[in-house]
């Protein structure tokens, strides 16, 4: 099989496997590339979107805004053929010298510290965790200053220890999210997030 082939066969299988779920037609979009990308048939009952969240998203990356990751993973896993007519850039901060020295005078973990150290960029960006609860934690620190207030923030970090609770959170914040509640996440899982964005963004060329 062709690698579209392929693909197109695995929602397929999604699409038989799931008998109902609750989301419009455009979540269930991004929730089937969420399963596509990790075989986890959870996301079905786990994955929240804030009512916003896809419109404001959608509209970020037709800006151009940049998405800010946590990780290089989810960075490496963003298609950017598919937002190279917004001119969207991807920026990570968590492999820079300064970050790691931060992190150290701080005692931050790296991921916490990178988003710090990216703050200046938030504002109207669209942010992608899915690693790191920590750096979950530093965005909405962060964005309680409205100058630095993202878009959309994409928050599906994994771990048994703080994730759930950062999700939360992120939910109770009040501002525009996608997540999934619970301890699973993954950098695999953020990137298929964005590119289902991405996909959304240059249907019909309007919301």
């Amino acid at each position: 099989m062709r690698p579209d082939q392929i693909e197109e066969k695995s929602f397929q299988l999604i699409e038989e496997r799931v008998a109902s779920h609750s989301f419009n037609a455009r979540e269930w979009s991004i929730v089937k590339r969420m399963i596509h990308a990790t075989v986890d048939f959870d996301l079905v009952h786990t994955t929240v979107f804030h009512p916003r969240a896809l419109s404001a998203g959608i509209a970020a990356l037709r800006r151009g805004s940049p998405v800010i990751t946590d990780t290089n993973m989810v960075k490496s896993g963003i298609s950017l053929q598919r937002l190279h007519t917004y001119g969207t850039k991807t920026v990570c901060a968590i492999s820079r010298a300064q970050v790691a020295r931060e992190a150290r005078l701080q005692g931050k973990t790296r991921a916490a510290a990178a988003m710090h150290t990216l703050a200046p960029l938030m504002k109207g960006s669209l942010v992608a965790i899915g690693n790191a609860p920590t750096a979950l934690r530093e965005v909405l620190s962060i964005a309680q200053e409205k100058k630095h207030r993202p878009s959309l923030i994409i928050g599906v970090p994994v771990g048994l220890v703080g994730a759930a609770e950062s999700k939360e959170m992120l939910i109770a914040s009040g501002l525009p999210f996608i997540t999934v509640r619970g301890e699973k996440g993954g950098s695999p899982l953020a990137a298929s997030i964005v590119n289902g964005l991405a996909l959304l963004s240059m249907e019909n060329g309007n919301e």
